[in-house]
């Protein structure tokens, strides 16, 4: 795998499944990013935003609104579980 795998679930289903370059996410206590090879860690998530980064070298952030959740990441693969989507 060239980066990272993101999956991001929701009640009513998963609403992502791509390769990233990076994810910063809300965690409870602080806001982290992971990059590929990132150590393996469970984290709730409180409210706040998502950003992700398709490419190193691209400017675009794309960008979700959480109201919580948990987020895993294990063996380069970031997996995110949403309570709620604001938009």
């Amino acid at each position: 795998m060239k980066n990272l795998k993101l999956e991001i679930y929701t009640p009513s289903g998963m609403i992502f499944d791509g390769e990233v370059y990076s994810v910063t996410l809300p965690g409870a206590k602080d806001i982290f990013t992971v990059l590929k090879d990132h150590g393996a860690i469970i984290s709730s998530l409180k409210k706040g935003v998502i950003k992700y980064k398709i490419d190193k070298d691209d400017e675009e952030v794309f960008t979700i609104e959480v109201l919580g959740g948990f987020a895993e990441v294990k063996k380069n693969v970031v997996t995110v579980c949403l309570e709620t989507v604001i938009k």
